[in-house]
């Protein structure tokens, strides 16, 4: 599954050992997030939104035809 959290955290500036520590999490765990290899919980999907200031819809949202 394809999301835009790399992006993200690229545009708010943090490494991902940054962003790991912000919200909690490993960076071998925000690295397999960007990868889409992990599907991280609702919970840690807003964490990460608030981390990087950006929506849900933003990240995390793919259309229904990607399924």
């Amino acid at each position: 599954m394809e999301n835009s959290v790399k992006k993200a955290r690229v545009n708010a500036g943090l490494t991902q050992l940054q962003l790991a520590q912000k919200v909690g999490i490993t960076r071998q765990t925000v690295s397999l997030i960007e990868k889409g290899k992990y599907n991280p919980s609702l919970k840690l999907c807003l964490l990460i939104c608030y981390a990087v200031n950006a929506s849900l819809d933003e990240i995390f949202w793919i259309e229904k035809e990607e399924f």
